[in-house]
């Protein structure tokens, strides 16, 4: 069957881990997040950002200076007397504020006597030099005020300037104007065209090089001989508005929100409500405490850097997911009446509570196997009873419903003329429940609660789960291999049937996932029931009709079959079953020698889907017993999972950085997988979304992280947090 990699594959990792078993220990790292302030009145025009030593934020605007308080830019009465004159420019010069008035540069700090008029009219801009000597730009050129404060050279610009920047080392003014480059030197009163080109914004000062930021990217010049080294195109975003040098690291800003030079040649990239008031950055500055200013047309954000571990960051997740995402006990979606305004939530059904229940109470056993939390314990038993009742509530023997709700406050896919999308009422008229429901499902009953038998020890408790897992099993038995809903027909998708599955060429993914569903079903039934029938079952379809070999084929046959249903791509939610099942698949298998095989195909499917680098793939994969489990990129995956869980429209095609690839069958657009937080908010099974949200009218679960977590401390992939930080 084409296994021999995967069979080596099988093998080596067992070597592997018994030579260098794979751990992470849980340490602190740097946490960003997002603090937005908007502006107050849209007729106010942002100019520039600055901080200073007493971690002040003053912005510059169109009507004097503001500062950021409460989620608002609101006007700064701190020091009164510059209520009274129009503040030009601010300077961050040792780490105090200087202004620049139509009158004079002043400082408040140091007693407050520095204060120097100017005499000059249309002052733009302001460079601190050494010593307490400046310069100044006006529209028509440059002033130079030496450590006395006297005026020492004046020399006409033929442009008006964009920037001025002081070289402390070269004791030089570097100003930028939209097609030059000029160098100033004090010393000798010099003033030079350097460099030359078109389109200009922003100038910078870093690693030895002058940067210089264009609506068509940035140039990179030798410092000294001001020699073109290249123009850096390949981008998240050509049009620069701003270049800055924060704490040894390079920032751009541009009309597509902000980026960070990273050492390996890519990019951390800013952009959307997640991290933005708006895309359109007019500046970045260093902000308090290691923070990075981000001043755009409509306001202030502030990225900031906080030491977390991931267990804190699971404790972060889990107070939301219990706040704000449990309904009657199962898991709940969220929809926000108005977009990002959390106090306008309303909890949703949808069509598959039932399975992001189970991921959600999955990640509650986990958490209680690892820390025996009391706490994680009643809420796995709650969410039990709430996915329990999905069971009785149908009155229809071991068929679970989608979701239920009380009558005429159901939202999802509501059709009173079709059975597909139907709401039934249950015995307690108040309330109804939703049919048609899938295999994913039952493929989330099945993996919880052998999950909860196995972790649960209260015999009661245990008992309950087995009995859900012997009764959905039945169902399917007693109905020939079909989930049959209230009007005596198969539903859509809850299909085992060999009629079914074997009418699929062996490259349509339904056939090995199917079987693999079945035979799971039967091997989790037969383990805590020790049933014959259900092993008999799962034999003679094996025997009779292939399963066995359907389910043991590679991952690597699936693929496109022209004109076949099912088969126009990759199936990202089929992943999303197939690693819920597989830990089942393989601890359950009847003998050694199927174990074996299932591990083998499992790591088939892994080996394509690692590319994603997934850590609840990863972790459910060292559950069925892999070793070789990619641990490093799910512990990122785990810190870049952004902490703001609403879903603001992203969007990435626009970007020069990415190295797109040619159109495929599982529908990967770019050579890598993006970073989780410069994707939009999306499930386990939609890795590829690059583009989309909602703009805002959603918050999305955090079981989505702490599924994943806990999976990785329960396989111990992750050991508790210590003090240590990175």
């Amino acid at each position: 069957m084409q296994l021999s990699r995967y069979k080596i594959l099988a093998l080596s990792v067992l070597l592997w881990n018994s030579l260098f078993p794979q751990s992470y220990k849980d340490v602190f790292f740097l946490q960003d997040r997002s603090i937005q302030f908007e502006k107050q009145k849209t007729d106010i025009i942002l100019m520039g950002v600055k901080t200073d030593k007493n971690k002040n934020i003053n912005v510059l605007s169109s009507q004097g200076l503001l500062s950021p308080w409460e989620k608002k830019l609101k006007p700064n009465f701190q020091y009164r007397p510059l209520k009274n004159q129009k503040v030009i420019a601010i300077e961050s010069h040792k780490n105090q504020f200087y202004y620049l008035t139509q009158k004079a540069v002043l400082s408040n700090s140091f007693g407050g006597k520095f204060y120097l008029e100017h005499g000059l009219e249309n002052p733009i801009l302001l460079g601190m030099g050494k010593n307490k000597s400046f310069l100044i730009l006006t529209d028509k050129g440059l002033f130079f005020f030496d450590k006395e404060g006297l005026l020492d050279i004046s020399l006409n610009l033929s442009e008006k300037a964009l920037s001025v920047q002081f070289d402390n080392e070269a004791n030089r003014y570097l100003i930028l104007t939209p097609k030059h480059l000029y160098e100033f030197r004090p010393l000798d009163q010099s003033l030079k065209k350097v460099y030359y080109g078109s389109g200009f914004s922003s100038l910078e000062q870093f690693m030895e090089k002058i940067w210089i930021g264009s609506n068509k990217g940035i140039h990179r010049l030798n410092s000294r001989s001001f020699d073109l080294e290249k123009i850096i195109e390949q981008l998240p975003h050509v049009e620069i508005t701003s270049l800055k040098n924060i704490g040894g690291a390079l920032w751009a800003g541009s009309t597509r929100g902000a980026f960070k030079f990273r050492t390996d040649g890519k990019y951390n990239y800013y952009a959307s409500k997640r991290w933005l008031t708006d895309d359109e950055v007019i500046s970045v500055e260093i902000g308090p405490d290691q923070s990075v200013l981000i001043l755009t047309k409509k306001g202030l954000s502030q990225i900031v850097f906080e030491p977390m571990t991931l267990e804190q960051k699971a404790s972060y997740f889990q107070e939301i997911q219990r706040k704000r995402h449990i309904r009657y006990g199962l898991e709940s979606s969220v929809k926000l009446r108005v977009p990002g305004d959390l106090s306008s939530l309303e909890l949703i059904d949808t069509d598959n509570d039932g399975l992001w229940t189970s991921m959600y109470l999955a990640s509650e056993l986990f958490r209680y196997a690892v820390t025996q939390s009391e706490d994680a314990k009643q809420n796995a038993l709650e969410a039990f009873e709430a996915m329990e009742r999905l069971t009785t509530i149908s009155r229809i023997k071991g068929f679970p419903a989608r979701t239920y709700e009380i009558d005429s406050y159901q939202k999802s896919n509501w059709n009173k003329d079709s059975s597909y999308g139907t709401w039934k009422k249950a015995k307690d008229q108040r309330w109804v429940w939703k049919t048609t429901t899938s295999s994913d499902e039952s493929c989330g009953h099945f993996f919880v609660y052998a999950l909860f038998a196995e972790i649960i020890k209260d015999k009661q408790w245990k008992n309950r789960a087995i009995q859900l897992i012997k009764k959905q099993m039945d169902h399917i038995i007693e109905n020939d291999w079909y989930l049959v809903s209230w009007d005596g027909k198969p539903t859509r998708w809850g299909r085992w049937h060999p009629d079914y599955i074997n009418n699929f060429p062996i490259q349509v993914g339904d056939r090995r996932l199917n079987s693999t569903l079945i035979l799971t079903f039967l091997q989790t039934a037969y383990h805590f029931t020790k049933e014959e029938r259900y092993k008999d079952h799962a034999l003679n379809l094996n025997r009779l009709y292939g399963y066995e070999e359907n389910a043991c084929r590679p991952a690597s046959v699936i693929g496109y079959v022209e004109g076949e249903f099912l088969s126009d791509g990759w199936n990202h939610s089929d992943d999303e079953m197939y690693f819920l099942t597989a830990p089942a698949f393989v601890k359950y298998a009847f003998d050694k020698d199927s174990r074996q095989r299932h591990l083998e195909t499992v790591a088939s499917h892994w080996e394509i889907e690692r590319s994603e680098k997934n850590p609840l793939w990863n972790f459910l994969y060292a559950m069925s017993g892999g070793k070789d489990f990619d641990l490093k990129e799910s512990i990122l995956w785990l810190k870049e999972y952004p902490v703001d869980l609403i879903d603001w429209k992203i969007e990435n095609k626009h970007r020069k950085d990415l190295k797109k690839i040619a159109s495929n069958f599982r529908k990967q657009e770019y050579s890598e997988v993006l970073p989780r937080d410069e994707r939009p908010h999306h499930l386990h099974n939609r890795a590829y979304r690059n583009d989309g949200g909602s703009g805002g009218f959603r918050e999305y679960s955090p079981y989505i992280y702490l599924l994943p977590y806990w999976a990785g401390r329960y396989v111990k992939a992750i050991e508790p947090a210590s003090s240590n930080t990175e």
